[in-house]
């Protein structure tokens, strides 16, 4: 027998989707930083389980469902809902608190006559006091029957082996659909440019947290002088955006890339030679050619 399916994760942004998908997996394959809207694509990655049953998990990361206004951050919004029609079962993210968050009762809603099972994962719970728990719970079960309620720490993995041990109770037998190889059905060139743009993040995130598209334009290994060389272009909207990110005499650019080249490093395990440029596209976050272009209007 062998065991399979697809999990999505779902909730509102900055809840800790692409933290737990990174520590289910052991991986950093989604980026995170501290500002809501990081992930912007759907993201696989893959889990394999060889004992007793063998299986296989394959978890889907999706940005924040959220009120979208950019063109992008509708096809962000899109992205996410489509996963919920397209998998066997859902964790539905929220945030340990007082009270159930407004939006976390609005996808609850979206839930609604969905024949998923949906396991609800409250996250966070290392950051406030364990007496809220309970009754939060009990608020959660009033407004939909899941299939379990789990507390969790994403960050220091507390509850991580329980919930996964839950999962794999619900998962139904099936193929495997991919190799025990295959990390995520990102490309590597994926991968690179959400590295960079990670760096850019958490670096500038109160100047420009989400003007800026990365693409990588060349990824070139050279596997005898144990070297990977990676060209990517840094896109924003407006002139005065790309000085921020140049900064002064370059130095600005110069730390991203510093960043970016460790982390590239550590995920490539090899050597990288990192070379960036900064271009202007005007009001790119509006417009469906360019977003095409930088991968956000792909459809899921």
């Amino acid at each position: 027998m062998f065991k399979s399916g697809f999990i999505g994760i779902v909730g509102r942004p900055n809840v800790g989707k692409s933290t737990l998908l990174n520590e289910i997996v052991g991986e950093k394959i989604a980026i995170t930083t501290r500002k809501p809207q990081t992930t912007r694509n759907r993201i696989m990655a893959i889990k394999n389980v060889g004992n007793p049953t063998p299986g296989q998990m394959v978890f889907i990361d999706t940005p924040g469902i959220h009120n979208a206004k950019s063109l992008m951050n509708r096809a962000m919004v899109e992205a996410a809902e489509a996963t919920i029609g397209g998998v066997d079962m859902l964790l539905l993210l929220v945030e340990a608190r007082k009270t159930p968050h407004k939006d976390d009762l609005f996808i609850i809603e979206s839930l609604r006559g969905s024949s998923h099972k949906v396991i609800l994962v409250i996250n966070k719970i290392d950051l406030v006091d364990k007496k809220l728990l309970l009754p939060l719970i009990d608020a959660f079960r009033i407004h939909y029957p899941f299939s379990e309620i789990i507390p969790i720490s994403a960050r220091k993995r507390f509850g991580i082996e329980r919930l996964l041990d839950e999962i794999w109770k619900l998962l139904p037998e099936g193929p495997q659909y991919f190799s025990e190889e295959t990390l995520t059905d990102r490309s590597e060139r994926f991968i690179a440019a959400e590295i960079i743009r990670e760096k850019i993040t958490s670096r500038l995130h109160q100047e420009i947290p989400y003007v800026t598209a990365v693409v990588v334009d060349s990824f070139k290994e050279d596997a005898a002088k144990g070297l990977l060389s990676i060209s990517a272009t840094i896109n924003v909207e407006k002139d005065s955006q790309k000085g921020i990110i140049i900064g002064k005499g370059g130095m600005m650019l110069k730390e991203i890339g510093t960043k970016a080249r460790h982390d590239l490093e550590s995920f490539f395990a090899t050597k990288v030679f990192l070379k960036l440029f900064v271009r202007v596209a005007k009001d790119w976050t509006n417009d469906p050619k360019l977003l095409k272009e930088f991968g956000y209007l792909e459809k899921p």
